[in-house]
């Protein structure tokens, strides 16, 4: 009599032969989406790269323009990244600059306007920046130009990622 309590119907044997079968084919699918989503978040970061720019011997105390590039890897999909900064010598310091305007993201340029010598320029909203990259006051910029972070081997100059001044 005990055994018959423990029989199993059809369809019970079917509902559980389906469930576990989909669960199996579920979790086929599911586990590679997952990790392929993932996947690039438990990457190593490569904010702390630090690429060659130019010759220490080739600054002066002038800013100048250096255009440098680097591999960039977003994800699944690698692109050449070209970025550019103003550096020159303060002393036994160098100083480098990005480009790029904290008001609205335009480019500026180091001493682009006869109105305004030895100072950067935006064109496009009139932004001014002293040469160490502070903002002029009455201008639309709030905040100062990025500061890269730099490093000198061997008399070449690397550069990191650009920080706020602030």
């Amino acid at each position: 009599m005990s055994e018959k309590k423990h029989n199993v119907s059809r369809r019970q044997f079917l509902t559980y032969t389906l469930t576990g079968v989909g669960g199996f084919m579920a979790a086929g699918v599911i586990l590679p989406m997952a990790r392929f989503a993932v996947d690039p978040i438990l990457q190593a970061d490569a904010e702390s790269d630090m690429y060659a720019v130019a010759e220490v011997a080739d600054l002066t105390e002038e800013p100048q323009r250096f255009d440098f590039s680097y591999e960039q890897v977003d994800a699944w999909y690698q692109s050449e990244v070209t970025e550019t900064a103003w550096i020159y010598r303060e002393g036994d310091e160098i100083v480098a600059l990005s480009p790029t305007c904290t008001h609205l993201g335009c480019t500026v340029n180091w001493d682009a306007n006869e109105d305004y010598p030895d100072q950067f320029f935006c064109p496009c909203h009139f932004g001014r920046f002293e040469k160490d990259g502070t903002n002029v006051a009455g201008t639309p910029p709030t905040e100062p130009l990025h500061k890269f972070i730099t490093e000198v081997r061997d008399g070449t100059v690397y550069l990191g990622t650009a920080e706020p001044q602030i």
